[in-house]
């Protein structure tokens, strides 16, 4: 299978299979465009009307060349690779803390119902916080480098368990050859000295909740007692990010029916100084006033083709920024395994409550037939953990003609079965944006290659 699109003056072309990615000429475009359905004689025919004949016979060799080198057309069957390493649940790499089901933002569209993921109110004690990186220890096998992310909620309002869930891991790092990389998510109000000066050194990546404009923060992200906080928390975002010495961080927005020019609101968080930003489209069901529409999609991929083009611009003029969704590393990106298999929620990857409750990831963490086990008892729903071990690429009708299905895996789980209770599924929606995004960044890239 191959893709073939034209964005912002390139014409490219994706072998499905290979991976590999053409930026190629219009001649070539269009024998690329008819090659399946017609033999070399009768392209040449067809086209040597516009184009020279002998520059026609030329491509049409260099195209056979790309095909016979496996470039073009491949047919390679990655399904077999799934039997190399399956994400059985028997090593696990990852944890998500949930170290606080509470929050001091009230935020309407939040999927964790405004941190209390449908539940009472909790904090995790230090206790089970100890015990969470024993137990990833214990369930890593092998593997050296293990990581922890601290969720909730806010984590911020369980701050001192934080600080000693991390010393207590790094006092077991020399003890069994492992390395824990930590990552804090916040809505930045508890933001101070020493949050800044314990990020730096210990978190290897900070996630910093911001949705862009004033107006666009505030219509959401309001406090317990209904105030936008964009004043207070963007001063304290900046501080941090200035500081930040070692680690990266990320600067994460939602966008929703209400901000569909969710480019004004990249551009206006790139201008405040961030140059790591995110946007992700708002998840919910379709009956709420903020969620996206199929009205809306028309309006959104083209608002990520301007975004495209306006990182090019900035980028010649020195002020680039990176953004999240455009990112794609064609020379060493993910194995094709893990192109294949996606990101091992339920099985390489748990969400742990404030109990210390075991889930398939932190977005199911409100729907108790997803509960898995819990942190002393380990997994013990092995049919719950085979299920999640199964969402793959192929495991998924809908992705066997869609051209990205590689660059996605299939997609998020738990997005697919919050929009259809599928699983395995895909979020329909979700595909059509990503497919647009790796559209848009698959031209960066070709916009980055020297000019010949």
């Amino acid at each position: 299978m191959i893709h073939r699109f034209e964005l912002n003056g390139y014409k490219l072309v994706v072998d499905v299979d290979s991976g590999s990615v053409h930026v190629v000429d219009d001649l070539v475009y269009r024998i690329v465009g008819l090659y399946e359905r017609h033999s070399p004689e009768e392209i040449v025919r067809q086209l040597s009307g516009t184009w020279p004949h002998a520059e026609v016979l030329d491509a049409v060799n260099q195209v056979q060349s790309l095909v016979d080198e496996g470039l073009l057309f491949s047919k390679i069957e990655h399904r077999e690779r799934l039997g190399e390493r399956v994400h059985d649940g028997r090593v696990i790499k990852a944890l998500c803390l949930n170290v606080a089901h509470s929050c001091n933002l009230n935020c309407s569209y939040c999927f964790a119902a405004q941190g209390t993921y449908k539940g009472e109110q909790a904090i995790m004690p230090l206790e089970t916080g100890r015990r969470a990186m024993d137990f990833l220890i214990e369930n890593s096998d092998s593997r050296h480098n293990l990581e922890v992310d601290f969720f909730g909620g806010e984590p911020l309002l369980n701050w001192g368990m934080v600080k000693e869930t991390v010393a207590y891991a790094r006092s077991l790092e020399a003890k069994h050859n492992k390395h824990f990389r930590f990552t804090l998510t916040t809505n930045g109000l508890l933001i101070d000295e020493d949050v800044i000066e314990f990020t730096n050194r210990e978190m290897a990546n900070v996630v910093l909740s911001l949705d862009g404009r004033k107006e666009t923060h505030d219509r959401f992200r309001v406090t317990q007692g209904g105030k936008g906080c964009y004043a207070v928390v963007v001063p304290k975002f900046q501080e941090l990010v200035r500081r930040r010495t070692r680690g990266s961080y990320y600067i994460r927005g939602t966008y929703t029916h209400c901000n569909t020019d969710f480019l004004t609101d990249i551009l206006h968080m790139a201008d405040l100084g961030f140059d790591e930003i995110s946007m992700e489209p708002v998840v919910c069901p379709p009956d709420q006033p903020y969620a996206l529409t199929e009205e809306d999609l028309p309006v959104l991929k083209d608002q990520y083709e301007r975004l495209a083009v306006e990182m090019l611009r900035r980028d010649r003029e020195g002020r680039g920024f990176h953004f999240y969704h455009f990112t794609v590393d064609l020379d060493h990106g993910p194995c094709i395994y893990k192109r294949i298999a996606g990101c091992g929620a339920g099985t390489e990857y748990l969400a742990v409550t404030p109990g210390g409750d075991l889930y398939p990831c932190h977005q199911l963490v409100d729907d108790p037939g997803f509960l898995m086990g819990n942190i002393w008892q380990g997994v013990v729903r092995l049919d719950l953990r085979n299920k999640f071990s199964q969402c793959n690429v192929f495991s998924r009708p809908e992705c066997e003609d869609c051209w990205a299905r590689f660059y996605c895996s299939g997609g998020c789980a738990a997005n697919a079965y919050h929009v259809n209770g599928k699983l395995p599924g895909v979020d329909t929606y979700g595909c059509e944006l990503f497919r647009k995004r790796m559209e848009c960044a698959l031209m960066m890239k070709a916009a980055s290659l020297p000019k010949r």
